[in-house]
């Protein structure tokens, strides 16, 4: 059975790994390279994350306190999406790029292990394996249905609107 949990594993996986890939990028085209794929998928998996799985922990959430875990994401993703826009401002390379390009390594860095060690044991304690396999089914349909990031919305989110709008 395939697990949301593992699916978001996956993910952070592959944004450390790319992260130091952008470390041994030498050119600027060799970091346009790295940086292009990751700052879609970073933006892909805020939306993945705030569609399919807190709106559940919101509601299923028992071994820790979800609505802080939820209200800590959201507005890590803005963060992480701010820090995306801003490298979008700036020619790959420079240094306005490279310091956006930081800012969205050391916010997405904070948000992953904060997500691992708060909101991902809670869904595990509080949902049963078949509703991740479900979640995790529609993870896998949301990245289909946006390939590349195509349609994904990467504006700002209110953390306390979102909230109260999911739970």
């Amino acid at each position: 059975m395939a697990d949301i949990i593992e699916l978001i594993y996956e993910d952070h996986d592959w944004f450390r790994r790319h992260f130091f890939y952008l470390d041994d990028a030498s050119t600027d085209e060799e970091l346009a390279a790295v940086w292009e794929p990751l700052a879609i998928r970073l933006d892909t998996h805020a939306e993945a994350e705030e569609t399919v799985f807190y709106p559940v922990l919101l509601k299923q959430g028992r071994a820790g306190d979800p609505e802080d875990e939820t209200e800590d994401a959201i507005t890590d993703h803005n963060a992480i999406r701010d820090a995306v826009r801003e490298a979008g401002n700036h020619r790959v390379g420079t240094s306005e790029w490279f310091e956006a390009v930081g800012k969205a390594r050391t916010e997405n860095g904070k948000h992953l292990d904060e997500e691992e060690r708060e909101a991902l044991p809670d869904f595990i304690k509080s949902t049963s394996a078949e509703m991740r396999h479900e979640l995790a089914m529609k993870w896998l349909r949301f990245y289909h249905q946006h390939p590349a990031g195509k349609g994904v919305d990467t504006s700002d989110k209110d953390p306390d609107d979102y909230v109260e709008e999911n739970s």
